[in-house]
């Protein structure tokens, strides 16, 4: 009962009805920011938990389409505990890509249930100039990365985000997309016709790239210490929200190519009966379908 109401309490302040200095007073003013220009870092923090046959497409965007105007670093937080997701990280740290380095972070399981943990480690640790924090059923295609790399040059911003995205809708698992990103690990490419746009209006979890001065102040709610405690089970990523909350920002929309994310019905992640499986499935299909009439 506690811990709901934290919960409750956290979503309610998020809203922005609770000061966030309350919580971080640690935010670097926009002035202090580096306004870096020229040759670029970036980290891409992904967390995978029985999602191997879509983190397949993820690496395998970065080694169809290596960035040529920034570097990378392609960080992987994943539990041993899944073999899959193990093996495919072998595979791809096999790969040579001109830009990328692969940085694969082991977790105990009841830290990587909690995503917030190991966004605010790398978000705490990283070097890079900007940090783009996601999920592994997001792929930087043609591009999205070199885009992103023009379009970051001298600012400051706290946050920014692609103002569209390419959507798949939601998918079975026995998808043609999915069982084949769960076969053997190998590079894989994609039919993009089945995709179509989506005009994000925020910044939102896969779409998060914050400026690396402002990762290294304050982490990855950092401040909120039931957001860094591990669970159990796979928690419900509402720090997406509060991390916007405490750094001030919704993110600014930046006109970049080449996002495209996998949609699933499936849950991979998530344990639970069948019937609560089914409501989930029923939940995230009316979601998505109020999404698509809203837009």
């Amino acid at each position: 009962m506690y811990e709901t109401l934290r919960l409750a309490f956290f979503r309610l302040a998020a809203s922005g009805w609770v000061p966030s200095q309350w919580f971080e007073p640690n935010l670097p003013p926009v002035s202090s920011r580096t306004a870096k220009t020229g040759p670029l870092s970036l980290e891409v923090v992904s967390h995978c938990w029985n999602y191997s046959h879509f983190l397949a497409y993820q690496l395998s965007s970065l080694v169809l389409f290596p960035p040529r105007k920034l570097s990378v670093t392609m960080t992987v937080f994943y539990c041993p505990d899944d073999k899959q997701t193990e093996r495919l990280l072998s595979f791809f740290a096999e790969q040579t890509v001109p830009g990328v380095t692969w940085n694969w972070q082991p977790l105990p399981r009841q830290q990587l249930f909690r995503r917030a943990i190991g966004r605010n480690q790398a978000a705490l640790q990283t070097q890079a100039d900007w940090v783009w924090f996601t999920d592994c059923d997001l792929m930087f295609r043609e591009g999205c990365l070199d885009t992103l790399a023009e379009q970051l040059q001298g600012r400051q911003n706290a946050l920014v985000f692609p103002e569209q995205e390419r959507c798949t809708e939601l998918l079975a698992e026995d998808n043609p997309m999915l069982t084949t990103g769960a076969g053997d690990p190998q590079v894989l490419n994609i039919d993009t016709s089945s995709f179509t746009t989506q005009f994000p209006s925020k910044a939102t979890g896969p779409l998060q790239i914050a400026h690396g001065d402002v990762c290294r102040a304050v982490g990855y709610c950092r401040a909120i210490k039931l957001y860094q405690q591990p669970v159990e089970q796979f928690a419900k990523c509402h720090e997406d929200r509060a991390f916007r909350w405490l750094i001030h920002s919704q993110g600014e929309p930046l006109p970049i190519p080449g996002v495209y994310r996998i949609r699933h019905v499936s849950k991979g992640r998530y344990n639970g009966s069948r019937a609560n499986t089914g409501v989930r499935t029923t939940l995230r299909r009316l979601q998505s379908w109020l999404r698509e009439n809203t837009q």
